[in-house]
């Protein structure tokens, strides 16, 4: 099991329009049903995403490849396309040079987790992420985040192992 940290190259914030996001979720759907991905805790910030998941089936690194792969050219294709992005030609001009995609920062600083001690101080840590950053005063507001599973109050967007 991994936690694990993508983050969009410059820190830019993409993640602040819903389609955008839609593409990210949908994406790690698909990893979790074709590709047996285990998701324990997740979240999506403005600019960045943490998980924690693992994969019994499949090299994990494969998937992480893959996922980043497909997301970029399919979220850049959505910035592309969508006429009413008022920040599109700086989030091209940012994350596409000569035809080549630049969207994920390279690696995603994957931390094994190893005890349920760590476990718990990493799922704190995305769970109060939103909190942090000043976008919800409570973590199960936030719904681009499995916190609101962890407290039982509603089922999230992902499907969450363990749960």
């Amino acid at each position: 099991m991994y936690f694990v940290t993508f983050t969009v190259h410059q820190w830019a914030d993409v993640f602040t329009r819903k389609r955008y996001i839609e593409i990210l979720i949908d994406s790690l759907k698909f990893c979790q049903s074709e590709k047996w991905l285990k998701i324990y805790a997740w979240v999506v910030m403005s600019n960045h995403v943490h998980l924690i998941l693992r994969s019994d089936d499949n090299k994990l690194s494969d998937i992480i490849r893959d996922f980043k792969k497909y997301t970029s050219t399919k979220i850049v294709k959505a910035i592309e396309e969508n006429k009413k992005e008022s920040r599109r030609s700086w989030l091209l001009w940012l994350l596409k040079k000569e035809d080549k995609i630049w969207f994920w920062e390279e690696g995603y600083h994957g931390e094994e987790i190893t005890t349920p001690d760590f476990f718990e101080t990493k799922l704190n840590y995305i769970h109060l992420n939103p909190v942090r950053a000043g976008i919800v005063e409570k973590g199960e507001d936030y719904i681009y985040s499995s916190c609101a599973d962890y407290l039982s109050l509603r089922k999230g967007i992902l499907h969450v192992e363990g749960l």
